[in-house]
């Protein structure tokens, strides 16, 4: 049987579902769910476009470390020691407006679900609770602990989204039939399409995240995935993702679009505008329900990316110092990268406070920085998985090939559209 064994699922199942963790908070829950409000369905078609032409780039990530056993960061290195260092130099910024943005998103969903501050009289109390709390988990349990916790998580909040998305369909537009639901994009809606597709299904350059998950994903298992297995457990991931994006903006669409709902710019207010979408198909029954499964894939959400930026960060000091330099100079960095991750995440997002619309600001900023680089990782990706470097048997077929072709033209062209704009 060419398809996967059950009995290896066990073995390789990991990184494409923490790979979807990252995906769907911010630009699922926020800007799928804002699209379809603001839009109606105007997105969907770039939606499906951002989907299916970044697909081979995150999957190449994968990819890589299947066939050589080392992540694509080291992949990066051997084509040049300044793609690394472009590399590191890229990362350390999109890391603090990432984790600031991600960490903000989710401060709104737990201030929503639990409020701690109110609680305890303390300013910020919430901050510091999740960003260190996550540290400590991090930093103690590592990546056993975070991929069962996210298996779980994920499943809860995948079970919910999919039943108040057939809620809402049967329940139809709020608006009325007589509304356009495919209305033509004005200013705004091209200028909010920017962010969009910076993270939809996420930022291509975190294609190294997948690719380190990959090789831990062998050492804690002791298994040896083989390339196929990899990309298919991957692919898995990535499309239950790009789903639950269709999912989002419909139910953004149908229970928002034309009504005279305000979607609200505060993360704490917005977590509560999302969790209404959900009860208003479902029933105010199931408003404790939905507050802990948007939390908890939130939550999922910031653990993958302190994870994913930690691995990222000590993977590419560790090539540009070289490891004896590392474990000399830098003795510890590993074990308390996340605790470097986290305090740059949070100091942005208190930085940032005092302004009445910096979880836009936050979120928008990241998700744009993230489109702007995104024709580069994917080059650097497509290059790396050429029969030179990871052997002819474990090069993408031509349908892929083609893909990624279109898939930098379109980046291209949607960059250099964005600097004419």
């Amino acid at each position: 049987m060419d398809y996967l064994v059950l009995t290896n699922w066990k073995n390789i199942l990991g990184p494409g579902i923490l790979f979807a963790a990252t995906a769907i908070g911010v630009s699922h829950l926020v800007q799928s769910t804002k699209a379809g409000a603001l839009f109606g369905f105007s997105m969907i078609g770039f939606i499906a476009l951002a989907n299916l032409l970044k697909y081979p780039f995150f999957e190449y990530g994968s990819r890589y470390a299947a066939a050589t056993g080392e992540s694509i960061i080291k992949g990066y290195y051997k084509l040049h020691k300044w793609w690394l260092y472009a590399y590191l130099a890229i990362s350390v910024v999109s890391m603090l407006f990432v984790t600031a943005a991600v960490g903000a998103v989710t401060i709104g969903f737990m201030e929503n679900l639990f409020g701690l501050t109110k609680l305890t009289g303390i300013p910020n109390f919430t901050h510091y609770i999740l960003f260190f709390g996550c540290t400590l988990l991090l930093i103690f349990g590592r990546f056993n602990v975070m991929e069962k916790l996210i298996k779980l998580l994920g499943l809860v909040l995948l079970v919910t989204t999919i039943l108040a998305f057939f809620a809402a369909l049967f329940k139809g537009p709020s608006a009325g039939s007589e509304v356009d639901m495919f209305p033509a994009l004005s200013g705004d809606g091209w200028a909010f399409l920017l962010p969009l597709m910076g993270w939809m299904p996420t930022a291509i350059d975190l294609s190294t995240w997948n690719s380190l998950w990959t090789v831990e994903k062998v050492k804690q298992s002791g298994y040896k995935s083989s390339v196929k297995e990899v990309t298919r457990e991957f692919g898995l991931g990535y499309w239950i993702a790009a789903i639950l994006a269709f999912l989002f903006m419909t139910m953004g669409a149908l229970l928002v679009y034309g009504t005279n709902i305000e979607v609200p710019s505060s993360g704490v207010a917005f977590s509560s505008f999302v969790i209404s979408l959900y009860t208003q198909s479902i029933g105010e029954w199931s408003t404790y329900i939905i507050s802990i499964a948007a939390f908890s894939i939130m939550f999922s959400t910031f653990l993958t990316v302190i994870d994913g930026f930690s691995r990222a960060l000590d993977a590419s000091v560790s090539l540009a110092v070289g490891e004896n330099s590392q474990r000399k100079f830098l003795p510890g960095l590993s074990k308390w990268m996340p605790a470097v991750v986290a305090v740059g995440g949070l100091g942005l997002i208190l930085a940032y406070q005092g302004d009445k619309d910096s979880f836009s600001l936050i979120v928008n900023s990241a998700t744009t920085l993230s489109f702007v680089i995104a024709p580069l990782f994917a080059i650097l990706n497509f290059r790396l998985v050429r029969a030179d470097k990871i052997g002819k048997e474990n090069t993408p077929g031509i349908f892929l090939k083609v893909v990624s072709w279109i898939g930098i033209f379109y980046l291209l062209a949607f960059l250099i559209w964005f600097l004419l704009y």
